[in-house]
């Protein structure tokens, strides 16, 4: 498989940052990475498609290249941290602020996609087999159908007072109807 690898080394940029950049076109074919840094709101991309296009340069100069750049893709790509240039900024009352200016090195490897074969469409024999081979189906849930009245059954609590319109322990029964809407409420004796 052939493979070009280009590096810039002491990029003025946080590592952090060209990271960023470096996400949006691993992975992807080299003419869709290459638009995708040239319509990237940051700084860093012109330094990223740069890379990319050396790494391209190199890979095409291998020895069997195909030189089709449509079948190269971004295989890595990665932003190494470079050394930081320490600074001094005066700062009130004497003081003195350090200021860190980092620098990175990027790195670009670009690989080609291997040739793929047409695709075997398998066709069944017959059409006995293809249903037998097919899973079999489930079973539809069981709907009530509209129209039909619905039961719940809850349980009533015993009442202190004597006006109960349950008996201790007893069940209400709210029967409602789904055509009309209406509730009604059944009393049945404490059963035991």
């Amino acid at each position: 498989m052939i493979e070009g690898i280009a590096t810039a080394r002491y990029i003025r940029t946080s590592a952090q940052k060209a990271g960023l950049v470096m996400d949006l076109i691993r992975g992807r074919d080299v003419n869709d990475a290459l638009t995708r840094l040239l319509y990237s709101r940051k700084g860093v991309a012109r330094d990223v498609s740069k890379v990319l296009r050396s790494a391209v340069a190199n890979a095409q100069q291998k020895e069997g290249a195909s030189g089709d750049v449509d079948r190269l893709f971004v295989g890595s790509c990665y932003a190494n941290q470079g050394p930081s240039q320490k600074r001094v900024r005066p700062a009130p009352m004497g003081r003195a602020f350090r200021i860190i200016k980092r620098t990175s090195h990027l790195t670009v490897t670009v690989r080609e996609r291997p040739e793929q074969a047409a695709p075997v469409v398998a066709v069944p024999a017959s059409h006995d087999d293809a249903d037998a081979a097919s899973p079999a189906k489930r079973p539809r849930r069981k709907t009530v159908a509209k129209g039909s009245p619905t039961v719940k059954v809850k349980k009533s609590r015993p009442e202190k007072s004597a006006r109960s319109a349950t008996p201790a322990g007893g069940n209400a029964v709210e029967t409602a109807d789904a055509t009309t809407g209406t509730e009604k409420k059944t009393d049945e004796p404490a059963e035991g």
